[in-house]
């Protein structure tokens, strides 16, 4: 018999070649889309092509996986509710190294490779900053070759797609996956059961014991679906685990036997409705109980994988906080601190303190608010509907906690009141981000004011007991997606000058420096920004019709809307600018573009109505033939990642203009700024920690400092006055209120200008003179171009600190305990 021979693995599977890879791409077109050249669609490539890509990565990923099973690796665990990847084929072609390799393929099949990569659909899986932080910091872990498994939910419809009609949002479904999804991988073997609502008993074991057993009125599956994650430069591949919400039972045969059609399949449109859709609306109450769920199906799916494959190595327990790191990304995932007590109790036959001790080593948290309104509470009636076993083991934890703290702190009853994780206070509420510090290991702010703050004030009480808990990690961006793919040019240029070592090692900016006066390079430098600027201007205008011009200064505010990211704040001066042009009072101001972008909470009816207003300014000042050009006013619906590639990169100025002491950290103001955006922000968030890196000299600074908000508000801040004071403040709000804007309609913007009038709860009337002249210093340095390229080469010669491979350095050090692995 003839030995069997070593299986040699194909290399139009893996090889890197022009050649290959194009080889590839007709076999994927043919043997998985099942299609032939005459009959292709331009999307039809495309999923050849993502799937050729894949092929290479699940290649490296089988490498990775088979090392850290062989080293039995410490791995990180990173729960969070969104994942806010983006567009993902560019991003591997350029961590695999394959990028004109792949180009060069695609454009001998005759196909424009620029079309190609706008067939792919952005995953639906996160809103804004919290997600897009997940993604960045999974970049990075892989390529610093750190061992991890993010665990999330795929949600099928994410969030919302935005429209504008006549000026107003509107929500339609984000259909990411209706052309399929090529870069995951389908587990249907990996399933967990996830039980809901029920009652407990406690039940006597065979050895005499008695233990508490949950009887659940229901059950739903987590199914496990896998999209590897590449690094720069490196041959780790991590995993993002998402989970897929199924019921237990698909079709219920004697219901549609009997002809009731809906009832047959009741179930299965209950259970599946739970990952339907990313923060769906909690105003009713069937949307906090779906929230509440959605938070519980994520962490017991996760906490059950972990113990899954903890086991495929081990016998016992022992070494589980040797195995795992978990990071909560925010409060979402708090309850998982308490599943996993369940898991380890329950399920597992161990005592309280010993699980206990587990579970506190395991979790950290990071916090991402300063918002008490962003700090979860649910309702107890709630939890005892939905998770009666884990109000139990919330009460049991809250009782040992509090006891500590009276023994600690006698006769302080108002401190163990704040401590508790169940709020008394008007009603019975269990507080999330109280049991995220009671059982989490170390606890992290995003920002060092941030992190002052919440030692100061939100967590001040935590603080005072247990004040090694607390620490800093400001958070990062990474370099390779939102400098490298989305600003080609600009990274070209870096790269010619001082090589591409910056690519994994943002610090290597500084040796832009001296560039920045080196007029020739200046030139370039401004080459590179107008044609960066020229591109946006082909989208808006494809996307709203508002012509712009790239020689005008583009002044961009994109984020979620809030009231206390003070957008009507920027569109206040923009009603000011306009009437001094119509005034004839508009000196030294250079024609100006203010772009607005970003979407609003679907029932948040102020965010909804700052979106009109934006659309009702735009539209007056853009028909006013008197304004010749000097000013235009747009809104680029949708914003994502996708759009932020052209975004970013166009930007002059940056709008980093929160209330100080509101906005966590930030990390727009850090792609922004790796752009080449010059900040017109306040002191808030990692504002702060920017101006001291690219100096105050080349930051914009204006508004009230923290403190002096608090001593403001303490005072008795009365808006009212301040509006008297200020005359351009006063026109712009009367012209909002008397309907100037709304086509006579006076009563449309009311509800905005009386809460700014009566409340202004975020200090905008108080802010806005120091904006106005903030703004003016912003005009007088655009008008020298000399002036303003240099301080936009020094902004980004001193971002080195805001990559989120230096965040990811620090989690590793000094809340992890992990180091690298080298994949061999």
């Amino acid at each position: 018999m003839t030995p069997a021979r070593k299986r040699e693995t194909p290399s139009i599977r893996i090889g890197g070649s022009v050649a290959e890879i194009r080889e590839a791409i007709l076999e994927n077109l043919t043997c998985i889309q099942g299609r032939f050249i005459p009959v292709a669609t331009l999307n039809d490539y495309y999923l050849a092509a993502a799937y050729t890509v894949r092929d290479r990565i699940l290649s490296r990923w089988a490498k990775t996986a088979q090392t850290y099973y062989r080293k039995e690796s410490r791995t990180v665990c990173y729960f969070s509710a969104e994942f806010l990847l983006g567009p993902q084929l560019e991003n591997h072609l350029i961590n695999l190294g394959l990028y004109e390799e792949t180009k060069k393929a695609l454009e001998e099949l005759g196909l424009d490779f620029t079309e190609l990569v706008n067939q792919e659909e952005e995953p639906g899986l996160g809103n804004g900053g919290l997600g897009r932080l997940a993604a960045c910091y999974l970049d990075s872990l892989a390529t610093l070759d750190i061992p991890t498994i993010g665990y999330g939910i795929r949600y099928e419809f994410g969030i919302f797609d935005q429209e504008i009609r006549n000026g107003w949002q509107h929500e339609v479904p984000d259909q990411w996956l209706r052309h399929g999804n090529p870069w995951e991988v389908a587990r249907p073997e990996i399933v967990y059961e996830i039980p809901f609502g029920g009652r407990t008993e406690w039940v006597t074991n065979a050895d005499g014991s008695y233990v508490v057993k949950w009887q659940p009125d229901h059950k739903v599956r987590g199914v496990a679906y896998d999209t590897m994650i590449t690094g720069f430069g490196s041959e780790t591949v991590i995993m993002l685990r998402l989970f897929r919400a199924e019921a237990a039972t698909s079709l219920d045969l004697r219901y549609f036997n009997a002809g009731d059609y809906y009832r047959a399949v009741h179930e299965k449109i209950a259970s599946e409705n739970l990952t339907k859709v990313l923060y769906p609306n909690d105003e009713p109450l069937a949307g906090r109980r779906l929230r509440l769920m959605q938070q519980f199906f994520l962490v017991s799916c996760a906490l059950q994988d972990m113990l899954r494959i903890y086991f495929q190595r081990e016998q016992t327990l022992d070494r589980f906080s040797e195995k795992y790191a978990v990071q909560l990304n925010d409060t979402h995932p708090a309850l998982g601190i308490a599943e996993l007590v369940r898991l380890l109790v329950d399920c597992h036959g161990m005592g309280w303190e010993n699980a206990w001790e587990i579970t506190a080593k395991i979790f950290n948290y990071t916090n991402h608010t300063l918002l008490p309104e962003a700090l979860e509470r649910w309702p107890v009636s709630l939890f005892q509907d939905l998770l009666p076993r884990h109000l139990e083991i919330i009460y049991e934890i809250n009782r040992r906690f509090l006891d500590e703290v009276r023994k600690d702190h006698p006769g302080d009853e108002g401190l163990a009141r704040r401590l508790s994780l169940i709020d008394e206070e008007g009603g019975r509420y269990v507080r999330m981000a109280n049991l995220a510090c009671v059982g989490s290991r170390h606890i992290n702010g995003v920002a060092r004011l941030h992190t002052e703050l919440l030692r100061s004030s939100v967590l001040a009480d935590f603080n005072r007991i247990m004040p090694e808990k607390f620490l800093n990690v400001t958070n990062g961006v990474t370099p390779r997606r939102f400098l490298l793919l989305s600003n080609p040019g600009l990274a070209a240029l870096i790269s010619e000058r001082i090589g591409r070592e910056w690519i994994r090692d943002l610090s290597h900016l500084r040796e832009l420096e001296p560039l920045a006066e080196d007029p020739s390079f200046l030139e370039y430098w401004g080459k590179v920004k107008g044609r960066n600027k020229e591109r946006l201007a082909k989208i808006i205008l494809a996307r709203t019709g508002i012509e712009t011009d790239q020689n005008s200064l583009f002044d961009i505010q994109v984020k979620r809307i809030h009231e206390y990211k003070r957008q009507h704040l920027n569109l206040l001066h923009v009603i000011s600018l306009y009437n001094r042009i119509l005034h004839g009072t508009a000196k030294d101001m250079p024609p100006r573009t203010v772009i607005f972008g970003g979407k609003a909470a679907p029932a948040y009816r102020m965010a909804k109505l700052i979106i009109k207003a934006i659309n009702s300014v735009a539209e007056a000042i853009n028909c006013d033939p008197r304004i010749e050009g000097m000013l235009r006013v747009v809104f680029l619906p949708d914003f994502n990642v996708k759009n932020a590639h052209f975004v970013y990169p166009a930007a002059d100025l940056s709008e980093q203009i929160s209330l100080a002491g509101k906005e966590a950290s930030g990390t727009g103001n850090m792609k922004f700024s790796m752009n080449g955006a010059l900040t017109i922000g306040t002191l808030d968030g990692a504002n702060v920690e920017i101006r001291q890196e690219v100096g105050a000299e080349n930051f914009f600074l204006f508004g009230l400092t923290a403190a002096e908000v608090e001593e403001t508000k303490r005072r008795g801040y009365r808006p009212e006055e301040a509006i008297t004071a200020n005359r351009e403040l006063r026109e712009a709000l009367d012209m909002l209120g008397e309907g100037f804007f709304s086509r006579g309609d006076r009563e449309l913007f009311q509800p905005l200008v009386r809460s700014l009038r009566e409340r202004d709860q975020y200090l905008l009337c108080a802010d806005y003179p120091s904006y106005v002249q903030a703004q003016e210093r912003v005009s007088r340095t655009y008008l020298s171009q000399k002036d303003w390229l240099r301080m936009s080469v020094l902004n980004v010669s001193r971002m080195g600190r805001f990559s989120s491979d230096r965040a990811i350095r620090e989690y590793c050090c000094h809340i992890w305990n992990i180091s690298a692995v080298d994949i061999c």
